[in-house]
């Protein structure tokens, strides 16, 4: 009997130090996948960006934090083929766009998180895109092993100027608007 309420004793302790403790998730790289989304007056592209690394954290089965690196070099184009793919790729990897050569990769790191019930997270960030950062605020979707996310990115904030009608006049129809959306799967 005494050796069972020392028992008792031992896996209430641990128990005890287990709540609270946090738990990093490492995304699987190969299994998360950004989605992009542009679009211009005259229709719109869209691709994929892999993941280079990236992390959730959770205490309490509750997201706590994250942090993400895209791998910028991986930037594809998927609504077309042939040169006119190659062509849109190139471009977008200019100076024009992205700069990869310069910026090869975009982090975002979480701020602050808030509870929305149902899984659903309102998340605060910074999003650094050619080594500029700026807040973002977006909702987080977590079920068993995977997480998702929509985010409106303005890509003005990150001097990306190119064919904006907020920056530019008489584009007519070459105009492309200044927000692109990203559609994220995080697979851990």
């Amino acid at each position: 009997m005494r050796n069972l309420k020392s028992f008792s004793i031992v896996l209430l302790i641990l128990f005890s130090f287990n709540q609270g403790i946090s738990q990093t998730s490492k995304i699987d790289v190969s299994k998360s996948i950004i989605k992009w989304e542009g679009k211009k007056i005259t229709g719109q592209h869209e691709g994929t960006i892999n993941f280079k690394d990236g992390y959730l954290i959770f205490k309490d089965k509750k997201v706590t934090g994250g942090s993400f690196t895209a791998d910028m070099k991986s930037l594809s184009n998927t609504d077309q083929t042939g040169s006119s793919k190659t062509k849109l790729e190139g471009h977008l990897r200019s100076e024009d766009f992205f700069s990869i050569e310069n910026f090869p990769t975009s982090t975002l790191v979480f701020k602050s998180i808030a509870s929305k019930g149902n899984n659903t997270y309102l998340i605060n960030a910074d999003l650094t895109i050619k080594g500029i950062t700026n807040p973002i605020q977006f909702d987080l979707v977590v079920s068993p092993n995977k997480a998702t996310a929509e985010l409106t990115v303005n890509r003005t904030k990150y001097d990306i100027k190119y064919g904006s009608g907020s920056y530019f006049d008489d584009l007519g129809d070459k105009t492309i608007y200044d927000d692109f959306e990203l559609n994220v799967v995080l697979v851990y």
